[in-house]
Formats: structure tokens, sequence, C-alpha cells
């Protein structure tokens, strides 16, 4: 038999469509069974509370459980390793936070990269930091706290979450930008108590950890990390204010093995942002001191690149490098 070239062509044509028609339309039953979201951390930390507020309500609208299970260890490197090698089907999930691209220069040997090996799926707020001090601190205000520090060069004491820890980057951009040299004192665990009793002046930490303390006077507040005012702390200003360009957020958001199916991500993208969008998620995570961004998958993804390179930079100039 023949064929002529209208024929070969019209073969090509079907060839060429068949892998369209015969592939699996992955989001039409996803899921099937119950997710894991994996938490880099321990269990009551941040991170795992709201992956349990969010839980509940993805649940709901993708028929099916989110099991949260917290995985604790290097920095939550050790959890995000374990995503980043699981199957992209979308049922292993991980909780991502400013942590994960601070960790993509500070570990020199990670055993995956997280641009590379991990999908954006889908942000979910983002968190302001607080800069509070101790209330028998002399400054009362942040210019006279920066003023104290220029006249005490390495005399004033700030607190961090340790080495490498969020706090600890966002008060070595501060000593950059405000010209101050400060003395860091890492601490494996709260440092609050610390700064409460004064055995320590300053820290920079999440807002959800302070407000209390703050309403009760036992710390005070010189102001937030980011470039608008918390309706937690309405009379706080930012630091920016005073110096100018000063902008440092935390966020949670979600991501998955990269290679999962694209109208998965979509679906689990949805899914985030319908629960973040109900009342009473919303006014649950508020309460928290965390402010709700709904992001598509490609901008979350844009926001871990530029945070990925903008705290590279703080990093590297600081020559931060964790205890061997």
């Amino acid at each position: 038999m023949r064929f002529s070239r209208r024929d070969f062509q019209r073969m090509a044509l079907g060839l060429a469509a068949l892998p369209l028609a015969s592939a699996p339309a992955w989001a039409d039953n996803f899921p099937t069974r119950p997710i894991r979201l994996i938490v880099g951390f321990p269990a009551g930390s941040g991170p795992d509370i709201v992956a349990r507020i969010l839980g509940q309500g993805m649940s709901s609208r993708l028929g099916q459980s989110i099991v949260v299970e917290d995985r604790p260890g290097a920095g939550s490197n050790l959890a995000t390793s374990d995503v980043a090698h699981a199957p992209p089907d979308g049922y292993m999930l991980m909780m991502l936070t400013t942590a994960n691209v601070i960790n993509a220069t500070l570990y020199k040997n990670l055993n995956y990269d997280l641009l590379r090996d991990i999908a954006p799926v889908a942000s979910i707020d983002d968190e302001q930091f607080v800069f509070e001090v101790t209330p028998s601190f002399p400054a009362k205000t942040l210019p006279e706290f920066i003023a104290y520090a220029k006249a005490n060069p390495g005399k004033v004491t700030m607190a961090s979450a340790g080495i490498g820890s969020a706090p600890h980057i966002f008060g070595e951009m501060l000593q950059r930008m405000a010209g101050i040299q400060l003395a860091h004192v890492p601490y494996r665990g709260n440092p609050i108590p610390d700064v409460i009793s004064g055995h320590v002046d300053f820290f920079i930490g999440p807002m959800q950890s302070a407000l209390e303390f703050i309403r009760t006077g036992k710390l005070r507040a010189l102001g937030i990390t980011t470039a608008q005012r918390s309706d937690g702390l309405p009379d706080v200003a930012p630091v920016a204010d005073v110096v100018k360009g000063y902008e440092a957020s935390g966020w949670l958001g979600i991501g998955a093995p990269k290679g999962t199916p694209a109208d998965v991500i979509a679906r689990l993208n949805k899914a985030v942002n319908d629960t973040t969008a109900d009342p009473a998620v919303k006014a649950h995570l508020n309460s928290l001191g965390d402010i709700v961004a709904p992001r598509t998958s490609a901008d979350f993804g844009l926001l871990m690149k530029n945070d990925v390179e903008k705290w590279a930079k703080v990093i590297q100039s600081a020559n931060i490098k964790l205890e061997q």
C-alpha cells in the first residue's frame, strides 16, 4: 500500500495529538487518598499551628484528610529534603517558611536545591516581625536606640533564635543599614524571657510571640519590620520610617516536589486560597499576627527566588557561618 504525502501529514497530526488525548487529567480525580503536609519544626511551633489551621479547611475543600507531620531537624532541611525527593504526585507537601530561602545560602552541602527541586504551590500569609526591647532599656524610640548603639558600639546585645535564623539575619541587615554594631547572642530556644528580664537588650521576633508581652508592658516595641503598620500594633511605626529602605518579613507557604502536575498544583493553590479567604480562618491567622497573603503559584515562586537572593546578600556581606 502506498501513502500520499497528505496521508503522512494526517498520520503525523494524529500521532502528535495522541499523547494529549491519552494523558491523564490528574486534577479530575485528585486527591483520592489523604495528603501529608510536612512541617520542618516541632509541634506547637508557628508553622505547625498554621499547618493545622490550614489543613482543616483544605480537607473540607478537597474531600480528603490533610495529615500534618512534624519532622524537625537541621533548620527544617531534613523535612525539605524528604519532600524534594518524594514522588511528584501531590500527596506529600511541604510547609515552606522564610527559613528555607535563608538556608539556601546558609547551608553549603544540602542534598537538594530549593528553587530547582521544590515547586511553589501557594503562599499562606506574611509574618510581621517586631523590634522589641526590655522595658529597662534607656532608649524609648528607634532613633534613640540607634543613637545609643552608635555611642556604645558592640555593647548593645541582640538576641536571636540561633545563628542564621530569621531574627539573626534581620538584625544583621539592620546593623548594616543603620550603621551600628551590636553583640549577637544566639539562643537555641525562645529568648523572650531573657529580653523581658533584661539579660539581653533586644530581639527582632515574630509578631505572634510578642503581642501579649507588648500589650502588657513586659516588652517595648520600637518598630515593625514590614513597610506597612500592623493591625495588632497600629501605633508602632515601621523601622523603614527611620532606616530608609529597611524591610524584613517572614512568610509561610506550601511547596511540592518539582514535577508535580500543573493541574494538581492549580487545584491545591485554589484550596489554600479558598481556605485563607474564609473569614473565620482569616481572623484566626490575624489573631496570630499574620497577614493573609494569597498568591498564584508563579507569584509565590517569584517571592521565593527574590528572597533567596535578598538574604544571600546579607549572609555573605555579614560573613555569617554556622558553627561546626
